[in-house]
């Protein structure tokens, strides 16, 4: 009992301070003032670098529990005949529930291998129907917090579909076209006092004002929010536009593109040229 007791004690001393270790021995060289190109690669150092922490924190609990619940079991191992039966009992628990620990365990693996995901990603879980930042990545489980503020834990077996956004929010591009440059006016002045303004990582903002071919006035309007709350743009952007505009001043409805202009120029690069 008493080396059971030790041996638990060394056990949770050891832990503790391993957790406090982890941090300092994966501390990675960072540039003290990096340029601004270089902000999206120290960003994904940043992440890989604190996927790893939590990774290797979750492996050191999982491996000081098993070595410690083997120490206990062979302390009592004097004793053959409770052991035995203890032994058999474990056994077909174990069985029951192994299936699915393995199956995350291998989930788990792939998805750091692969590089799906890792912590400080936005991330859409479409089984869970759950959007969030993910806070924690476990060989078992990922802990993802909504923009809300809940805490989703997610079985990394039954992650089956995945959405990925690489800026960590969901750009928007709308198209107005107006009959008079009063309307024009109008909404512009809406865009500068729009209500909820805070919600959004990119307020709206205007990016280009022309005239079209048949003499209406084209307003190219950009906004960015957290993937999970396109609504903002979607329907109360939208509607605060037609407003401020009036109905008999659109030209045409507003137009809404979902687009990142990153993922545009990349694309533009491997679209080969015309013949």
């Amino acid at each position: 009992m008493v080396a059971t007791i030790v041996v638990v004690a060394l056990a949770i001393l050891f832990y503790k301070l391993a957790m406090r270790l982890v941090p300092h021995i994966l501390q990675w060289h960072m540039p003290d003032t990096p340029r601004a190109s270089d902000n999206y690669r120290l960003r994904a150092r940043i992440k890989r670098r604190a996927t790893a922490i939590i990774l290797v924190r979750n492996v050191l609990r999982y491996i000081i529990f098993a070595v410690v619940g083997l120490f206990i079991v062979s302390i009592f191992l004097r004793d053959a005949l409770p052991t035995v039966a203890g032994a058999s009992i474990l056994v077909a628990v174990l069985g029951f529930g192994a299936q699915n620990l393995v199956r995350d365990i291998i989930a788990g693996f792939f998805i750091l291998f692969e590089g799906q995901y890792g912590v400080g990603d936005f991330i859409w879980i479409e089984s869970a129907k759950a959007a969030g930042i993910v806070e924690e990545f476990g060989i078992r489980t990922t802990t993802l917090r909504t923009p809300s503020g809940e805490l989703v834990y997610m079985p990394n077996g039954f992650i089956t579909s995945v959405t990925k956004y690489g800026s960590g929010q969901q750009n928007y591009t709308i198209s107005v076209q107006l009959q008079s440059e009063e309307s024009a006016e109008r909404v512009l002045k809406e865009l500068d006092d729009h209500e909820g303004a805070e919600l959004y990582l990119t307020p709206p903002l205007l990016l280009k004002r022309d005239e079209t071919p048949e003499g209406n006035i084209r307003l190219q309007l950009l906004a960015g929010v957290l993937p999970s709350t396109g609504w903002l743009v979607e329907e109360n952007l939208i509607e605060c536009i037609k407003a401020a505009a009036g109905e008999e001043e659109l030209a045409a409805e507003p137009l809404v593109y979902k687009v990142d202009h990153q993922s545009v120029n990349q694309i533009r690069d491997f679209v080969p040229p015309d013949q």
